[in-house]
């Protein structure tokens, strides 16, 4: 997969994301090693969820992982936190908030 389709295929899995109720301000930025490597954001602000194919260099926390894992944790097949814990997910900057960007995947149910 390259990367604009694993970045295609994000953006479609968060279209229907209800972020209203997350009133404070997260930014995480997504970092794909290994096969279709590449940089995203995901960013909620004003109640709203953006997804863009850029650094964002305001952010909360990195996440870095393969795009397996990323589908997988986006699926709900693989618990972010156990991911981190496995070392299949390396986190960095603020924890306290990269934890939260399991609401965020919560909200597209």
């Amino acid at each position: 997969m390259t990367y604009a389709e694993i970045f295609s295929e994000i953006k479609k899995k968060f279209y229907y994301a209800d972020v209203s109720d997350i009133s404070e301000h997260l930014a995480f930025q997504i970092n794909i090693i290994g096969e279709g490597e590449g940089i995203f954001f995901v960013e909620v602000k004003d109640g709203k969820l953006y997804i863009e194919p850029y650094e964002y260099f305001d952010r909360d926390a990195i996440f870095i992982c393969t795009a397996k894992v990323l589908f997988d944790i986006v699926d709900g097949k693989l618990d972010p936190t156990f991911a981190f814990t496995v070392n299949k997910l390396r986190v960095e900057g603020d924890l306290d908030k990269a934890l939260k960007f399991k609401k965020i995947i919560d909200s597209k149910k």
